[in-house]
């Protein structure tokens, strides 16, 4: 039946509204300027602010400098494109993530994973955010929108990397799906300096934790803005994975009376965990590099040597630091996380034990073959992979009693805690077997990603949606939504419950705390393919 021309009108005027509403939507102001992004193609009730600068550019004087905000503008930015990863160097040394895990790392633009010099994607440039909403988020200075839509929970994201690598722009950590299928959160993704940039232990600095407040500072940009964007500042969610976990933690336990997150999300690390740090005393680590690229001076001119070297290329830095490594000397150069004892701190069981600590909920969660991606590649049998043994052993002592002793920490504090373990084994996301429920496997169920290139089975995308609807209850009530639907906080030392996903083929089953906990007290030996 061929329509009217009146129907015909009324579905022209129709499309022209939907079309001038998400026009609309997409340009959006904020104390710092005037942000116009785009819908996602493969998404279109998605809408994608993909670079929000949050400070100053880190260059020149300010190069090793703590974070400087950005002043209140009416400027036009047209948010299109991801900002540039931090610098970070591709290493010729051959692993799991430069040869069959790379979707979890930052997008080169077609260099080589292990090319030996600085990825062409990254500059000092980098300090910008990225924020998904529903296409119909609404925005208003209120708890509700102004259509009368209630705003709605955020999920402000840090990524991974072994304080080296990362960024906003790796395919794996892009939340477009889940963002389309639930309509009811945002997501918010930074990038943060690594590496020397972020974590320098350099002799004239009296802030060394760089990354740490890069973090922090666009933590407070969201919390100051996200309501123009249809979020709720009152639901913030600190959300990281792996060493962006680790950063997370630490900022909870950096500002215990003004976390400004309302819950925690810690993938795979927390404060607790035993990662390598960049303490070094004489700060000669940061010295040899400068002498070493011509910044030499006497030691008691520091001043000196941090401006010859905020004048230094920064590729030249980069390079030097990454070759330093693949040429494997020694003693390595370790530009890490340093114990300052007001954002890092020596001893958190000490810090937790006199309630200083957010008290807010936590989600905290674990592989259960974490190591096994991060041994050293076993590049002579691909098919028998590393020890298993050792992978055990390593996984207990970096992730799995961490997490347990953060709990802890948690329970002696009376906060609401929440644990899962992931044991998916997915071919298409894990091409050998040997590597199990590996560390960061956990990413794509929840960002949605899965599928990236095809191949997924009906329980992974089951496993996902489960996931998904799990942290979207909690990003939504951290206190109690998830006991809605379930799932009781794991808010006893050894007898209390948690979930695993995707053992034995199952969505989800509730397990006991010990069966898992119970390795590192030897109560039970640690199994890393679950059924």
């Amino acid at each position: 039946m061929r329509p009217s021309p009146g129907t015909l009108w009324s579905l022209l005027l129709g499309l022209a509204t939907v079309g001038s509403q998400a026009s609309d939507s997409l340009t959006v102001t904020a104390s710092t300027g005037i942000y116009t992004g785009l819908i996602e193609p493969a998404f279109p009730n998605v809408r994608a602010f993909r670079n929000i600068p949050f400070a100053e550019p880190p260059v020149g004087k300010l190069r090793w400098k703590p974070p400087v905000a950005l002043p209140a503008s009416r400027r036009r930015h047209y948010s299109y494109r991801y900002p540039a990863n931090c610098p970070q160097y591709l290493p010729t040394t051959l692993s799991l993530w430069s040869t069959n895990l790379t979707d979890y790392g930052i997008d080169t633009d077609g260099q080589s994973r292990y090319a030996g010099t600085v990825a062409q994607t990254s500059a000092e440039d980098c300090l910008g955010l990225a924020i998904w909403t529903p296409l119909g988020a609404a925005a208003s200075s209120s708890s509700a929108g102004a259509s009368g839509k209630s705003l709605l929970p955020v999920a402000f994201f840090i990524h991974g990397g072994a304080f080296v690598q990362g960024g906003v722009d790796s395919p794996y950590l892009k939340p477009q799906q889940w963002v389309s299928r639930s309509q009811q959160h945002i997501v918010v993704s930074v990038n943060w300096r690594v590496n020397i940039f972020g974590f320098p232990n350099a002799a004239g600095l009296s802030e060394q934790n760089l990354g740490f407040l890069d973090a922090r500072l666009a933590l407070e940009w969201v919390y100051a803005n996200i309501a123009a964007f249809g979020g709720d500042p009152a639901r913030i969610t600190l959300w990281g994975q792996s060493a962006g976990a680790v950063a997370a933690d630490i900022l909870g336990f950096a500002y215990p009376d003004d976390p400004l997150a309302s819950a925690l999300f810690l993938q795979s690390g927390n404060a607790l965990r035993q990662f390598p740090r960049g303490d070094n005393a004489l700060q000669t680590n940061f010295t040899f590099v400068a002498r070493s690229l011509g910044c030499d001076f006497p030691a008691d001119q520091s001043d000196a040597e941090l401006e010859c070297m905020q004048q230094v290329p920064a590729n030249l830095i980069s390079n030097f630091v990454g070759q330093y490594g693949d040429n494997g000397t020694e003693p390595a150069l370790l530009f890490r996380p340093t114990v300052d004892e007001r954002t890092v701190f020596a001893n958190y069981t000490t810090q937790a034990k006199a309630g200083k600590i957010a008290r807010i909920p936590a989600l905290l969660s674990t592989t259960a073959n974490e190591d096994a991606s991060l041994t050293t590649y076993p590049a002579g049998d691909l098919v028998a992979g590393p020890d298993q043994a050792t992978t055990n052993r390593l996984t207990l002592f970096q992730f799995v009693c961490p997490a347990f002793y953060g709990k802890n920490v948690r329970v002696y504090n009376n906060l609401t805690t929440y644990r899962y373990q992931y044991a998916g084994n997915f071919s298409n996301v894990s091409p050998y077997q040997w590597l199990g429920a590996y560390h960061a496997s956990d990413i794509p169920p929840v960002f949605g990603t899965y599928d990236l290139h095809g191949g997924s089975t009906e329980l992974e995308a089951r496993v996902s949606q489960r996931m998904q609807d799990y942290v979207l209850a909690f990003l939504k009530d951290a206190e109690n939504g998830l006991e809605r639907l379930g799932w009781a906080p794991d808010n006893l030392v050894l007898k209390g419950t948690m979930k695993r996903f995707a053992a034995g083929g199952v969505v989800e089953k509730t397990i006991q705390s010990a069966a898992v906990d119970g390795a590192c007290t030897g109560a039970v030996a640690y199994d890393w393919k679950p059924s």
